[in-house]
């Protein structure tokens, strides 16, 4: 089960919505999402949490490229969404991306995918063939340290992170209305 919410900065402060993400199917997507939500081009921060396995900030201001931080890249890199973000921050091939979504469950796991527990999965999982992904955070770990989150902060935040995040940015009421 997927959380996304966007948050729009704007003069008065932050307005969030909830998103859907049925029709995202890549990074270009997500962008346009969040650049729709953009208030006179300011900053749209694009959550995406999955039952507290792994959560994604995309962060878009303008025509500049997206900033993109995950939490967990192997857990991520097991999910739809969480692999649209992982191969672009690891460079995994896009033009596999729509196969490899369908491959997925609706819960976002694959069939087939290695017991929890076993050894050789724990630090590294395979997303496809001769490809693997790191356990651990990835990507822009400075993303939010304008906004009042340093990377210290980002990196120990656990569960319940996008509360956390909302919080230290002044925005946590508006992100609970969508909650």
């Amino acid at each position: 089960m997927y959380f996304a919410a966007l948050l729009a900065r704007t003069q008065d402060g932050w307005e969030a919505s909830d998103t859907e993400l049925d029709d995202v199917e890549t990074l270009s997507d997500l962008t346009d999402l969040a650049r729709e939500a953009s208030v006179d081009e300011d900053t749209v921060l694009v959550f995406i949490e999955q039952e507290d396995a792994w959560f994604g900030v995309i962060r878009v201001e303008g025509e500049e490229d997206p900033r993109i931080f995950v939490s967990d890249a192997a857990a991520a890199a097991r999910s739809s969404y969480g692999e649209i973000l992982t191969n672009e921050l690891l460079g995994g091939d896009d033009d596999d991306l729509a196969d490899d979504l369908d491959a997925l469950d609706l819960d976002g796991t694959e069939d087939g995918e290695p017991e929890a527990g076993d050894p050789d999965d724990e630090d590294r999982v395979s997303v496809t063939a001769g490809e693997s992904v790191p356990a651990g955070p990835v990507g822009d770990r400075e993303i939010l340290r304008d906004l009042g989150l340093s990377e210290m902060e980002l990196l120990a935040l656990d569960t319940d992170a996008l509360m956390e995040i909302a919080d230290a940015l002044g925005a946590g009421e508006v992100l609970e209305t969508v909650r």
